[in-house]
């Protein structure tokens, strides 16, 4: 496994699942409708929402004659190296989801091209944009919201809301609806489905505050109740050598320059100061605002710039990114930081393997009055599949869809053959499709934790067992369970999916309103404005007057801050009609 900040949330994610919610499935019914005339000179959503020649009409229907369906992919390092590197006859465009999807459904999958990389890479986004603005599409496209809206625009896709209905099983509608509506909203364009959404997992992006524990314990300091027990928890770690090394020469909080992300950044220390910055919110008055410019934001810049000040933060923060800050981490330097439920695999764990004294635990973030706080959660559905204009089969998307979902988490589910085998365990990536229940890893955690206290944890099942049999490794004492601390830290008694557990059954969390495309101000101005707000915030951390807050705000609105949220509320207007 790498541990690389750019690939861990994506591994971490991929690897935590359990299905005991999953209570709806598909039926797998091998029939075919081959009776009725193929359409002809029809628009190809018709097409899809009649029963084509070769088109079986049930959710896991199989094509006869097979049916080819073009798509285009990244190649990340976890599926060329940790996957195909491991695996014995399979390949990318033949392995064996692509081979299920042939034998099952009777499609054919192609890829007309393959990048290599992260599909956030600067040379996969050139490579689909150049594709997008060509026209030269495939048949099911996978893109984020900004492409999504430009296709709609363009009249290139199709449109996929009766076919969605049609054709989704119940446990692909159920799963894809655990998010909510957003995800849907933000595929919808003048009422027309535009693309399936691929649901990511907001609850996912939930922070914790993690905590070195044997520094608690060394400086007699009990897990904090309140922000302010944060602040003196801080000021301990900096000023009473909980290093043992008779230097000033450790930090309450770690942070790294870009202020955000999964981990050292600073979403859950402003929550705690009901700060919401970079999220659109309601306000009490059905109209959205921008939470980096609400006046709580000044409150937790206050705190901290007082820690700064009082040496708590790395003086050189706004100069070091997040591989520099988990140096100082791995390093025994920094006894706190912000972040999310992996964040014990990195970069916590190099730290641990420093130091095996060193412990780290998950704890809940915290609020000024210790009230139970709003947890921030950032609308976090990424990738949408949209049919190319007048591709004959545009439902046969949504039954790439049920099967994988089938195979994973429904009641045929294989889950050792087609989701994570022992000997690769990002199997699941190998499908050009690959939505999952949101609520996966908490589920996960849960089962283990019931059969944990019953004492029989033999009655696991699919990835619970496959988390559990880390867990036990690590328990054992051994050198190669040594390395799956972080997984313990996760899914142990105190682990952070414990806190989500909490989090989820206390209603604790707070999702972001707005979950549509970039509007047209934002395409133009969100970058300048983004890149003005943490510019000013930095600077007030690090000893400018709080004044500077309020001319942000005012600088904000007048360059585009304004405009944008108009363009947000008129979004949400129509959504309420």
């Amino acid at each position: 496994m790498k541990l690389k900040k750019h690939n861990v949330k994506a591994l971490s994610v991929s690897i935590l699942v359990i299905t005991t919610l999953l209570s709806a499935c598909t039926s797998q019914n091998g029939s075919t409708s081959t009776n009725q005339k193929e359409a002809k000179n029809e628009p190809a959503s018709t097409v899809g929402n009649n029963d084509v020649k070769g088109a079986n009409t049930e959710p896991l229907g199989k094509y006869d004659p097979p049916i080819n369906v073009s798509f285009v992919r990244n190649l990340s390092d976890v599926v060329e190296n940790n996957v195909l590197g491991v695996l014995k006859g399979e390949t990318l465009e033949d392995n064996r989801w692509s081979r299920l999807y042939k034998d099952q459904l009777g499609i054919n999958i192609k890829y007309n091209w393959v990048v290599k990389g992260n599909d956030t890479s600067d040379q996969y986004l050139q490579k689909i944009n150049v594709t997008l603005a060509s026209g030269d599409l495939p048949d099911v496209i996978p893109v984020n919201a900004t492409q999504l809206n430009q296709l709609a625009d363009s009249g290139q896709i199709e449109d996929m809301t009766a076919i969605y209905e049609k054709y989704a099983s119940p446990l692909a509608k159920e799963i894809l609806s655990q998010e909510g509506t957003s995800p849907f909203d933000a595929a919808t364009f003048g009422g027309k489905l535009m693309a399936i959404p691929q649901v990511d997992s907001s609850l996912e992006r939930a922070m914790f505050l993690w905590i070195r524990t044997d520094w608690l314990q060394k400086l007699g300091l009990q897990p904090p109740k309140t922000m302010a027990d944060v602040r003196s928890i801080s000021k301990a770690f900096a000023e009473n050598d909980p290093d043992g090394n008779g230097k000033k020469d450790t930090y309450g909080l770690g942070v790294t320059k870009s202020l955000w992300g999964g981990a050292m950044g600073l979403e859950g220390f402003m929550a705690g100061y009901k700060s919401y910055p970079n999220m659109w919110m309601a306000d009490g008055s059905g109209k959205l605002v921008y939470g980096g410019i609400q006046p709580e934001v000044k409150n937790a810049l206050l705190a901290l710039q007082g820690m700064f000040k009082n040496g708590e933060l790395d003086q050189e923060f706004g100069i070091k990114d997040g591989g520099k800050v988990s140096e100082q981490i791995a390093a025994g330097k920094i006894g706190m930081e912000y972040g999310e439920q992996w964040n014990s695999i990195w970069p916590l764990q190099l730290n641990r393997n420093n130091d095996p004294q060193a412990q780290w635990r998950a704890f809940p973030i915290v609020s000024e009055n210790g009230e139970l706080p709003k947890v921030p959660l950032k609308f976090s559905t990424t990738k949408f599949f949209a049919v190319k204009k007048g591709f004959k089969h545009p439902e046969a998307v949504v039954k790439l869809f049920n099967l994988h979902l089938e195979k994973n988490f429904g009641k045929t589910a294989e889950f050792d053959k087609y989701y994570a085998p022992p000997e690769a365990e990002s199997v699941w990536q190998l499908s050009p499709v690959q939505p999952a229940p949101v609520k996966k890893n908490v589920e996960a955690f849960r089962a283990i934790d019931a059969t944990r206290k019953s004492g029989n944890t033999s009655t696991l099942t699919g990835e619970a067992k496959t988390i559990q049999g880390k867990l036990d490794a690590y328990n054992s004492g051994s050198k190669e369970g040594f390395a799956l601390w972080g997984w313990e830290r996760i899914y142990g008694p105190e682990g952070s999916e414990g806190v989500v557990d909490q989090y989820d059954k206390n209603n604790q969390f707070l999702m972001e309103k707005f979950v549509g495309s970039p509007t047209s101000t934002m395409v133009e101005r969100k970058s300048t404005l983004e890149k003005m707000q943490n510019e000013i915030y930095t600077k007030i951390i690090m000893g400018a007057a709080i004044d500077e807050f309020d001319k942000f705000v005012k600088d904000w609105a007048k360059l585009g801050g304004e405009q944008i949220t108009k363009e947000v509320n008129d979004w949400y207007t129509s959504k309420k009609k």
